[in-house]
């Protein structure tokens, strides 16, 4: 079996991926079916599964019936238990011995969620179908990815399982590596860079390697467009220390890590011509328009995930990216994954994921039933049962232990490949702006920055990034919007932005509460440069990965952490008056 893998991964048949797939996706129904009874047979016996009286059942039927629906927080005081070292068979058959933390961004604090080699294998076949179509679309030869992917330190739990970010989990398996090889896309950057202790020393070197490569580099890549964007940043900044580098060939003191050192002195050498050649065309872009395809002539693409909260970012990636597309990952989370992007075609706010049947078993909650509670046991419909157009919550069970589990995503079914549907991402459920009867997604509060932000353009500034929070502690509560600049706007433009604001929450609810001062005026509080950067360093402080940060859209109130870097950061403050 061992060498039948290593063969496989030697030669990578995009053919024989898309065909493999077409199988599946026709025959969802009985896949699903399949992989419940599967997952059940594994994990029949454990300690989650038998006190609901399954029986040894694998059915649906029966499954539906007797297992509940669940979210993290009914699952956390098993999965903690194997944390802290309970062998005993708990949520898996087989013991879990790693454990990956969420991105902690929306809490304020990580989730350990259960990672296994299935949840690898998932993995590993969601990155290779999603290739063989990207592959067919946008041909790459043999070339390199200039990745920037970070990896946070793993850390063992109290009963000795090594816990990271699942992205870590990923990038440190053995078989990431093989499979980025026989997708002919090794990465720039050497091992030493990636999981380097400071993650903006490993930036510059992501940088630096890239130009090194710069003409072997296909694609441009992140976990998040949000890493790609700042990357990009941070090379305006920091593009003629690279440049002496690259010259002189010797790396900038600013790198201190000594194995990064090391792996860098191994690549570079003096080289003034690229210097030059990079030299020349920063100084020939306009405002940094088409930086990447400029600087990395042969790219093909740039790649990451670019919807949901990523969306914003959006506008900054295409001015670096030029005329090169963008195509967004696929659908995944923490917990596992659920489907692949076969459209790579599709501009990223149109992207679609056909969910692959035979990686978890998939439930959905109708989401008008959703706002309206809930728990009936018979609420939810199986993965070909879903209608085109409507809104779910993804429900789902995995190899790793998670049954009927919420993801609590929002998803709208856009259409169906062969019998599998393809969903859009539309929000995260949790995340709502709300104070009585108003509802507002993250997806609302985009539109609104998006639509306020016009008032800037003439001014030739930008948002930065944005969040939000809802003020309780006033009476009434309202609506607070955090907004950093690219540089200074006058009061008069960012009095008209906060009424912009307040005007653009369409939400039924927030508007007549508002008009009778339900909900009270809007606040747009200005903080200095580089207060957002400040949020990912806390962040990584934590033990998060900068390849996994999202800015979160909407500060709970118990991430006081956050609320107090913002608070302590606020140079301007303006009340709407949009409703006086």
């Amino acid at each position: 079996m061992k060498m039948m893998e290593e063969n496989i991964e030697k030669k990578f048949d995009a053919e024989q991926v898309i065909e493999d797939f077409e199988v599946l996706t026709k025959n969802a129904g009985r896949i699903q079916e399949e992989t419940l009874e599967k997952i059940l047979k594994e994990n029949g016996g454990t300690e989650y599964l038998k006190q609901w009286g399954l029986n040894g059942r694998t059915d649906v039927k029966t499954f539906k019936a007797c297992v509940p629906i669940v979210s993290h927080n009914d699952l956390e005081p098993y999965i903690q238990r194997i944390a802290d070292g309970d062998l005993s068979p708990v949520l898996t058959g087989k013991p879990i011995e790693t454990i990956s933390l969420s991105s902690g961004t929306t809490q304020g604090k990580p989730k350990f969620v259960p990672f296994n080699d299935e949840l690898m294998d998932s993995t590993m076949q969601i990155f290779k179908t999603s290739f063989a179509f990207r592959n067919r679309e946008f041909p790459i030869g043999n070339g390199k990815a200039l990745q920037f992917i970070y990896s946070s330190k793993q850390f063992k739990t109290k009963g000795g399982l090594a816990a990271g970010t699942a992205t870590t989990n990923v990038y440190r398996n053995a078989q990431f590596k093989k499979t980025m090889k026989a997708m002919s896309t090794p990465v720039c950057s050497p091992d030493e860079v990636i999981f380097g202790p400071d993650f903006q020393q490993s930036l510059y070197c992501h940088l630096l390697c890239g130009l090194i490569f710069r003409d072997e580099v296909q694609v441009v890549s992140s976990t998040f467009a949000h890493s790609i964007v700042h990357a990009f940043r941070t090379f305006e900044q920091v593009w003629e220390a690279l440049v002496v580098d690259i010259r002189e060939g010797v790396l900038s003191s600013r790198v201190t890590v000594p194995s990064i050192r090391l792996a860098m002195s191994k690549l570079l050498k003096p080289d003034p011509e690229l210097a030059d050649t990079i030299h020349s065309k920063c100084l020939s872009l306009s405002n940094w328009y088409g930086l990447i395809p400029e600087l990395f002539p042969n790219t093909k693409y740039i790649y990451g995930i670019m919807t949901g909260s990523m969306e914003p970012y959006l506008k900054k990636l295409r001015h670096y990216a030029g005329e090169l597309p963008l195509l967004s990952a696929d659908y995944g989370s923490s917990e596992g994954w659920v489907g692949v992007n076969v459209n790579p075609k599709f501009p990223p706010e149109m992207v679609t994921y056909a969910v692959l049947p035979n990686i978890g078993y998939f439930e959905f909650l109708p989401l008008e039933e959703n706002l309206i509670g809930m728990e009936q046991a018979n609420c939810p419909v199986g993965l070909t049962e879903v209608k085109l157009g409507e809104e779910y919550e993804i429900v789902f069970t995995n190899f790793a232990g998670l049954y009927r589990y919420r993801l609590g995503d929002v998803v709208k079914i856009k259409g169906f490949h062969n019998g599998t549907p393809e969903l859009q991402f539309v929000c995260r459920r949790n995340l709502l702006l709300s104070i009585n009867i108003d509802k507002n997604t993250e997806k609302d509060l985009q539109l609104a920055v998006e639509a306020a932000g016009k008032h800037l353009v003439d001014e030739k500034l930008e948002v930065v990034d944005f969040t939000s929070h809802v003020n309780v502690s006033a009476d009434p509560g309202h609506y607070v919007i955090f907004w950093e600049l690219s540089g200074e706007a006058t009061d008069e433009i960012l009095q008209e932005c906060c009424n912009c604001l307040d005007k653009s929450f369409l939400d039924a609810g927030y508007v007549s509460s508002r008009k009778v001062n339900a909900i009270g005026a809007l606040e747009l509080r200005i903080v200095k440069r580089g207060t957002f950067h400040k949020i990912l360093d806390h962040f990584v402080g934590l033990g998060g990965a900068v390849s996994q940060f999202k800015t979160p859209r909407c500060v709970g109130p118990k991430n006081s952490s956050l609320i107090q870097i913002l608070s302590s950061n606020v140079v301007k403050s303006y009340s709407s008056t949009a409703f006086c």
